[in-house]
């Protein structure tokens, strides 16, 4: 007689995989986690980590900012971003200066085309604001 091992497979996991409305992207890496996570598996980000007393950075001071191209950036977190408009402005200061001498003065209206986009880059792009510690609350 041959002994035989059945196993039922169609039985629902010990714990319900949860749906779509029950997850929430992890704010650094992007992998879904349940709603109630208080940290990430994949990466360092736990929820103290992105709740902040200051809450989000203001587009429009960001806007603002932005006239001295990159400082907007600066200002919403994304230093390395920042930086790359602020060396960019270097180049298209020269070429704008070259196509006013070329142009009669008319070039120098190029330099705000540039501004206009890092405007409107530094409106649209997500904050990226975290504390350097946990924050406290205010001390006086």
């Amino acid at each position: 007689m041959i002994a035989m091992s059945v196993e039922y497979t169609d039985a629902p996991a010990t714990r319900p995989e949860p749906s779509t409305g029950d997850t929430m992207p992890c704010p650094y890496c992007g992998h879904l986690l349940p709603k109630d996570a208080e940290h990430c598996d994949r990466c360092d980000w736990t929820r103290g980590a992105t709740e902040t007393a200051e809450g989000k950075a203001s587009d429009a001071i960001a806007v603002i900012l932005s006239i001295i191209p990159g400082l907007g950036h600066i200002y919403k977190g994304h230093r390395l971003v920042g930086l790359l408009w602020m060396a960019g402005a270097v180049p298209v200061g020269i070429f704008v200066l070259l196509a006013a001498i070329a142009s009669a003065g008319f070039g120098i209206g190029l330099f705000f085309f540039y501004l206009i986009a890092v405007m409107l880059h530094a409106y649209a792009v997500d904050d990226r604001i975290v504390p350097p510690k946990e924050d406290e609350g205010e001390e006086y």
